[in-house]
């Protein structure tokens, strides 16, 4: 079963954690100097925020799957629907190990696509990594966090860093 994701950017970590504790009815799940994340399951949503230097507001959406399969159909129907994606394997992010598989949509929204499969002691590999096309090669491609390909109207703008 797959699991909606959601990650905003706040300024105050403390604060946000507080208000969301009281809509939520719950206590984050995983609580770290600059992060905080929630996995519900009434709604069934991976919620995270985090204060990391960045405009506050939502940074990306996603799905969560439960396996590496869910996320394989996932990606490819990406691929099939025209969409240029970054892949990553193996990264770490947001205090986890994941593979992932970003794009944007016709909108411009960042989304991501993702399995985990354990934990990280670090929030993240590359975290201001520059993921143009034309910036983007293989080292870049597979430790960024958190990175999302470029719209191609704006390939010479730097996307949006980590989770």
């Amino acid at each position: 079963m797959k699991r909606m994701h959601l990650h905003v950017s706040v300024p105050d970590l403390a604060q946000s954690i507080r208000f969301y504790e009281s809509l939520f009815g719950a206590a984050p799940s995983v609580v770290k100097d600059d992060y905080a994340k929630w996995m519900l399951d009434d709604p069934r949503v991976n919620f995270a925020i985090s204060e990391r230097e960045r405009e506050p507001g939502v940074d990306h959406i996603g799905i969560q799957t439960d396996t590496s399969e869910e996320l394989a159909v996932l990606a490819g129907r990406l691929k099939a629907a025209g969409a240029e994606t970054f892949d990553q394997t193996a990264t770490t992010c947001c205090y986890a190990r994941s593979d992932k598989s970003w794009v944007r949509d016709p909108a411009g929204v960042r989304w991501e696509t993702f399995y985990t499969f354990g934990e990280a002691t670090t929030y993240g590999e590359d975290e201001k990594a520059d993921l143009t096309p034309a910036a983007a090669g293989a080292d870049a491609a597979t430790s960024a966090c958190c990175g999302a390909p470029a719209p191609a109207e704006a390939a010479a703008t730097p996307a949006a860093s980590c989770c």
